[in-house]
Parts: C-alpha cells; structure tokens; sequence
C-alpha cells in the first residue's frame, strides 16, 4: 500500500517505555523528584520513514491512530495563518536531550515545518547524560523530544526556549524556572513533568513547593501564562486514594488533562473520551484495546491547594482541583515523535507517543498564538478560561468530554456534562476560544 507498514519497516517496541520513579528524594527526604512518563511505542528507524499511514492505516494495522502536526491543527481548529511568528514559548525539562536540535530538524522537515527557532539554556550547569538515576535521563530526553518538537508543530514560528535543569529534584527544576522567568525568556511557559502531593513532604510548608509557587506569583507578575501536565496515572498517581499532581495542582498553573481525540484521516474533529484505559479497555475499547490498559490521565481534588475564586461555585470542591483544560494524550490517539538519541541506532526513528506531557506543550503553543493574535501578553489564563467555559458560548470554545473514567490502579473519577476532574472544562477550538480570549 505504499503506506510504511509492512513487517520489515515497522519495528515495533514490546513494551512501553515510561520515566521510572527516582529512588530517594534527599538527605531529609523533604526534595521534590519530578518524573515524567513519555507512553511510546516505535514506528521506524532512520530518519526517513517513507510515507506516513493515516489513522484510519495506523488503526487497521496496529490498533491505535497516528496524528500529524496537520491533523492535529485541524481537529483543534487552529487557522492555518496561526504560526505563532514573534512569541516565545518556554519549556523546562530535566537532563534534556543530547540531539534535541537535529531531532527537531528531521521532525521539521519530515512533517513540513519551518525551520525552528531554538535555543537551549543550562542555568545550572551542564545535566547528566548518562543512565544514572534509574534511567530518568533517558525519560527526561523523550519528553524533551516531545516537548519541542509539538510546541513547534502547533506554534511552528514562535521561538523556543528550552531551560533544561541538571537533574530532576526540585531546587533544580525551580532554578530552572526563576532562570526563565527572571530572563524574561518567554510568553507563555510549559512544565511536563510532576510530583504526586502526597509524596511531597510538608505539603503547603514545603520550601521547594514554596519557592515554586514565589516562581509563578513572579510569572504571573509579568504576564507569562504557565501550563503543566496532570499526569499520567490516574486520579490517585496510582495509589490508593485521590492524588492531585504538583505543579499543575498550583492555582497559577493552567493543568492540562488527557484525551482520546478521535479525528477522520482528513482531521475532522469526531469527537474524545477520557483518556483512562482502565476504564476505557473494559467498557469503550478503542480500537480493539488491543494493546492492553497504558495510562490514564491525572485529574483529582488537591491536598494542599483551597479552591481559587475561578474554581468556586464550579467544580463543587472545598480544595483547587486539576485539570484544567484537556488534549489529547492517549498513545491510542497518538502522535509522532522523532527520537535520535539512542544509544543503539536501531533504537532511533519515528515513534508514537502519547501522556498529558504531550498536551502541555501544545497548549502553551496554543497560548502563544492567543498572545499573538491578541497582541500581547493574556498572562495567567484561569480565570478566563473558566469564564468562558462557564459561560453561555462555551460550547463554541470547548468540546465538552463527558464519557470515560481516569481510574488507575486506584479509585477514578468519571467525566461529565460541564467541569470534571479528568478534563476540566474540555478540550480546545482554538480559532473560537482565542476569538473569546481576546475580544
């Protein structure tokens, strides 16, 4: 069929890599460790990876759908003069990628896209790229990868601005972010990565959770809007009870949730689901579930956070509660990622990848277009997101996710007309809820 997908150039993972929990915080036990979970599985190697299947290929021969930055941009609505030109989205990351600059090239001029404007800080000094730490670098360059090149794919004309911490502690991760935001390195900032609150100690009296909160009260002061990633297991982070992730738990943060997008192969919007696969593979099954359960995406009341003023009388909740907003991020719905960093080169292609890492950047390209078409800054965007999804034209801003359940190896919480933990207010039609953002 021309497509790619034949047994010989399809070189399938076994398993699904996802960033491994670090070992001890720190000499109290009172640090932060940040993690990432970048869900993916190959598609190719090499850098050429001849023709691309559409979803409806991908769905037929391997059991989940494959998007494009082109596909992507129509199921959200995103004009095609939308580029982003004279914004700068800031992503912060651990440890990095040693080849983030030629991946970004070969995902450019694999899925059409100019050339990218990127430049890479080191604020504390040059990270680890060795395997140490349980394999966290290795999970930290994937979301790199990611980060960059959909924060590219949505924005393709905004500079970024990658700040990589050297390791993925919280003093780290926090002068990586006070570096940005005191350089004034960008518009709009994205953080994929997160901590389970109730593996932070001290909870609200923490000083590296205080130290972050003082970073964003600084970002919020000159008008960055700040977006994270809710996670990617579930409404508990896998445990027993109810567990907000930090730091899109932070009422200054926009906590992006997770999705099953279903879109035609021309990228017609069809319609999205909670991206749970606990729930979904016993109930909804998407295409087949034949893969098995992978994530779910992350979305429960806080433990230390009180409900913000935007939150109150919405979510029904005494504490702040994520997400947010939504996007798809199911590696059933997945997008493609290139990866040449991989020790083996058989290990380097085109992969597709899935995790609410995957929304954050996309949605902080979003608000660099926002900005871009508002002609400044729009800064924090909780309060306006929630007027406008609480609105009367929030049908037009928002596609409204009311089925599924983001259970994860503990209890979930299921979606439902209007706010819900999974998916706050919806994901996004990007030319309608800017068009509201900015007027």
């Amino acid at each position: 069929m021309g497509v790619g997908l034949a047994a010989s150039a399809l070189a399938l993972g076994t398993t699904f890599a996802a960033g491994s929990e670090a070992s001890a915080a720190g000499t109290d036990g009172s640090d932060i460790v940040y993690t990432v979970h970048p869900l993916t599985k190959q598609f190719s190697t090499g850098t050429k990876p001849g023709a691309l299947p559409t979803p409806s290929q991908c769905v037929a021969r391997i059991g989940l759908a494959c998007y494009t930055p082109a596909l992507i941009r129509k199921a959200y609505d995103i004009p095609d003069g939308w580029t982003g030109k004279g914004q700068r989205i800031v992503v912060v990351d651990a440890y990095g990628s040693p080849t983030v600059r030629a991946d970004l090239d070969v995902f450019s001029q694999t899925f059409g896209l100019p050339k990218a404007d990127l430049n890479v800080y080191y604020p504390g000094g040059a990270p680890q790229t060795s395997t140490a730490h349980q394999g966290q670098p290795l999970s930290w360059a994937g979301e790199t990868s990611l980060d960059v090149q959909w924060a590219h794919a949505i924005a393709p004309d905004a500079t970024i601005n990658l700040v990589v911490a050297p390791n993925n502690y919280g003093n780290a991760l926090n002068v990586a972010v006070k570096y940005a935001v005191d350089h004034d390195l960008g518009d709009v900032l994205s953080m994929s990565y997160g901590a389970d609150e109730a593996a932070i100690k001290g909870k609200g009296n923490n000083l590296q959770l205080q130290q972050s909160h003082a970073n964003f009260a600084a970002a919020a002061a000159k008008g960055i809007s700040l977006f994270a990633s809710s996670g990617d297991d579930g409404a508990s982070n896998g445990g027993p009870a109810l567990a907000a992730g930090y730091p899109a738990s932070d009422p200054l943060v926009t906590a992006v949730g997770g999705t099953n997008l279903f879109a035609s192969d021309t990228g017609a919007y069809q319609g999205e689901t909670v991206w749970g696969d606990e729930a979904s593979c016993a109930v909804h099954q998407p295409f087949g579930c034949t893969l098995g359960p992978i994530g779910a995406t992350g979305g429960a009341p806080s433990t230390v956070f009180p409900v913000p003023a935007y939150q109150a009388g919405v979510t029904g909740n005494a504490m702040r509660t994520t997400s947010d907003v939504s996007y798809n991020a199911s590696v059933y719905t997945s997008v493609f990622v290139y990866e040449g960093f991989n020790a083996n080169p058989d290990d380097n292609g085109f992969y597709f990848y899935g995790g609410t890492s995957s929304g954050s950047p996309q949605w902080a390209a979003i608000g660099a277009l926002a900005d871009q078409q508002a002609g400044h800054r729009l800064g924090a965007l909780n309060p306006a997101l929630y007027a406008i999804g609480t609105g009367a034209t929030h049908a037009l801003a928002f596609h409204d996710v009311t089925s599924g359940n983001n259970a994860w190896q503990g209890p979930g919480l299921d979606a439902k007309v209007g706010y819900d933990d999974p998916t706050g207010l919806g994901s996004p039609d990007v030319s309608n809820l800017v068009g509201q953002l900015i007027h």
